[in-house]
Formats: structure tokens, C-alpha cells, sequence
């Protein structure tokens, strides 16, 4: 007889009723933050098409997909074939991909520019530890058909506004949005001798600056086999770099036929208008070696951190080639995509037991032997509480009722009325 395994695949979580009134909540705010913006809510498949989801446009997150074998005559012919691709669809790894098909499929019915908040499951075969599941909800805004920085300006302004609504709940108030630019990395690379193909390796070993530092950069790079005189300039270039600088004096000694005109003139204009948008104790920095992973992103990226967590809570860019990929026509796009799984990590870790039920919670507790008018008496009192819109409860009271109230109060409720008669 099979054996039954009561856990969940490794990577992936049981929701108990105190995480699903946490996530809600959550999602609750999002949602509305959000849509005071503008932003429009959309749905895609929690599957694509494999030739979509291995486009080469999701940098490491492709070696990480969730593949869907074909079915019943079409996997028999791939195997006899011997060479064939067993699948044809497979989990998308994030909602960035999906959304490009999306609007490609539908865009002479939707408004432009879009601006779309798009919610739900993605995943990753990838290694679990605190923060990164296998399973995991992604929250993503973006803005379509938008060539100017209005588009950057409206993402990170709307993105603060939400998260520090929800860190508020905490008493969280100060995180950074880091601001940077994939042309400027590209320019610094290229002017330092690396070649146009070796330029992504680069930028690789320079994302992980922030944990292994200038001289693990270093290392990695040379033992990679690039060109030590290109590496020595690489990363000179960074060291001369002024802590708390801005784009256009890190930018400075870089030649015109690296980096486009305007380029660095642009990312001080996005940070100057969103500046003085930002809630108390939120800063936006400029951060020359920020780089996302997302091999599809043509201009300026951002990310959010936090004191205390060794994670990114949000990032994102602008990624003007992708749809065009979809519908053979250039659609200038930008977006933000949240950490769900991550925000909800942090406000565990200040609300041990989970949100409290919205406007106070009854548990009406009645012993085995109360006569059927009390009981009829208390089903008729919970039904006032709930018509004054509070949350109540009636259960059969257990022997030991000190410990079933004590998992009540796990769960949110705060009053009881125990009814023995």
C-alpha cells in the first residue's frame, strides 16, 4: 500500500488561517494603493508556452522552470524520436513574460499607455531558504507603451506609497529604492576593455558586489579567464566612485561612444521628480553597481532593500524589447515587481501571532449541557455582533477549553463568552 506523505513539497507551504488573514490583508492594501494610481488589474495562465518561458530573456530563472511534458500522442513521438523536446509548456518562473504575450494578444483593446497590476502563483525549481520558496505569490506593476521617465517616476513613487502603508502596520517607516541603469553598466564594461558577448558575464560577477566586495568581484572575474588589464580597469573605475554619488558625476569619465548622450542627464531627472514624493524615511540613491539579474531589462533598473534583511523587497526596470518579441513592433515597457513572499517574511517577524481580525472577534463558547432556548439565545446574540460588522463565532465548547481558547487566540479572536447553562 502507498505510503502518504502529510508535508508539502519541499519549497512549498501550507497556508493556515492566521498566514491566509496576513496575506489578505496584504494583498488587501496592495490592491488599493495600486489602484489609486491608476493601475488596472489583469489575470494570465499559470502556464506558457516553453518557447516563451526559454526565450533567453530570464537570465538565470530559465534554468529554473517548472517544465509541463507533452501528452498521450505527442510525448510518444518525442520519445521515439529520441531528440525531441518532451515539453511543450511549463509554470512561468516570474509574470513579466506572461504579461509581454499578454498585451501582444490584446493590445488593440486595452488603453494606452497601460497600466496594469498583475497578481499570482509563479514558479522556481530553486534552492529554499528564508525569504525564496518554490512556490511564491509575485505582485507586479508595469507601464506599456510609455517611451518617457514619467513611466519610472509613477512606479517608484506608487511603490513607496504601498510599502510603506504596509511597513506603517509595524512600525517600519526608513528603506532605500536603489536607482540605476543597464546602459551605464553596459558602458562602464565595454570602455574597460570587456567585448560586447562578455559584457553580460560581467555584470554577473558585478551584482554580487554587494555581498563579496570590489575585490571578490575581482577574483571571480579573473578566474573566469577574462583579461586582467580589462578586469584592473573594471573595477578601478568603480572604486574611484564617490559613495552617495550621483549618475551624472559617476558618469563623468565615461566616452560618448560607450554611453548614449543623456543617459545619466535622465536617471538625475527621475530622482530629482521622485524625490520630494517619497514617504517620511524612504530615500532613493543613485547605485552604480546595482545590476537584476533579468537579462531582458535596456534602461534604468531599480530595487528596494531594507536594514536587517539581506534580500531585495521589490525591483524591477525598463524592458523596451520584449513585446516587441510577441508582436514584431517596438512597445516601450517599464515595471516594479514586489517580493510578496519576502514583505510577508518581515511582517512575521514583528507579528508572531499574525494580523488581528478587522474590527474585534466574539467566540461564543457553549457547554454540552445548555439547554436549546440558551442556545437559541446565543445564535441570536451572534448575529447582532456580526450586523455591527464584527466577526463571531459559535462552537461547542471542549473539555479543555483553556487550550481551545488559546488556539482562538492564535487565530485572532479576542473575546469570549463562555456559556455553561
Amino acid at each position: 500500500m502507498a505510503q502518504f506523505i502529510k508535508t508539502p513539497v519541499k519549497g512549498m507551504n501550507d497556508m493556515l488561517p492566521a498566514d491566509m488573514r496576513l496575506r489578505e490583508r496584504v494583498l488587501g492594501m496592495i490592491k488599493r494603493s495600486y489602484g489609486a494610481y491608476g493601475f488596472m488589474q489583469i489575470e494570465t495562465p499559470a502556464m506558457e508556452h516553453i518557447e516563451n518561458l526559454t526565450s533567453k530573456q530570464g537570465g538565470d530563472n530559465e534554468k529554473l522552470i517548472f517544465r509541463v511534458m507533452k501528452r498521450g500522442a505527442e510525448l510518444q513521438r518525442a520519445l521515439d524520436k529520441g531528440d525531441g523536446e518532451l515539453a511543450d509548456s511549463g509554470l512561468r518562473y516570474d509574470l513579466t513574460v506572461p504579461l509581454s504575450r499578454y498585451y501582444a494578444n490584446n493590445r488593440e483593446r486595452l488603453p494606452s499607455p497601460f497600466k496594469t497590476l498583475q497578481i499570482g502563483s509563479v514558479w522556481r525549481a530553486d534552492n529554499p531558504q528564508k525569504g525564496r520558496f518554490r512556490q511564491f505569490t509575485q505582485c507586479d506593476i508595469d507601464i506599456l507603451g510609455d517611451e518617457s521617465s514619467l513611466a519610472e517616476i509613477e512606479l517608484i513613487a506608487a511603490t513607496s506609497s504601498m510599502l510603506s502603508q504596509i511597513f506603517a502596520t509595524i512600525g517600519v517607516t526608513d528603506f532605500t529604492v536603489h536607482v540605476g541603469d543597464r546602459r551605464i553598466l553596459s558602458a562602464v564594461a565595454r570602455q574597460a576593455g570587456f567585448g560586447e558577448e562578455q559584457v553580460g558575464s560581467a555584470l554577473v560577477s558585478l551584482d554580487k558586489a554587494d555581498k563579496i566586495g570590489l575585490p571578490g568581484v575581482e577574483r571571480e572575474l579573473l578566474q573566469n579567464g577574462f583579461d586582467a588589464e580589462a578586469v584592473g580597469r573594471y573595477i578601478a573605475f568603480y572604486e574611484g566612485a564617490q559613495a552617495g554619488c550621483e549618475a551624472e558625476e559617476f558618469c563623468k569619465e565615461i566616452g560618448e561612444e560607450y554611453l548614449p548622450a543623456g543617459v545619466a542627464g535622465e536617471l538625475s531627472a527621475i530622482l530629482e521628480s521622485v524625490r520630494p514624493m517619497l514617504p517620511a524615511g524612504v530615500s532613493a540613491v543613485f547605485d552604480p553597481t546595482l545590476v537584476r539579474g533579468m537579462g531582458y531589462y535596456t534602461g534604468t533598473i531599480f530595487e528596494v532593500s531594507m536594514d536587517g534583511y539581506g534580500f531585495a523587497i521589490a525591483g524591477g526596470g525598463r524592458y523596451d524589447e520584449m513585446i516587441g518579441k510577441f508582436c514584431g513592433q517596438r512597445v516601450p515597457a517599464c515595471g516594479f515587481s514586489i517580493g510578496f513572499e519576502r514583505i510577508i517574511t518581515i511582517l512575521k517577524d514583528h507579528l508572531p501571532q499574525g494580523a488581528p481580525i478587522e474590527g474585534g472577534a466574539t467566540a461564543f463558547l457553549i457547554g454540552a449541557r445548555v439547554p436549546q432556548e440558551r442556545r437559541t439565545q446565543v445564535l441570536r446574540e451572534a448575529m447582532r455582533v456580526r450586523e455591527s460588522g464584527q466577526t463571531a463565532t459559535v462552537l461547542p465548547m471542549s473539555k479543555n477549553v483553556g487550550h481551545q481558547i488559546e488556539l482562538l487566540e492564535k487565530e485572532g479572536f479576542t473575546r469570549f463568552e463562555k456559556v455553561f447553562e
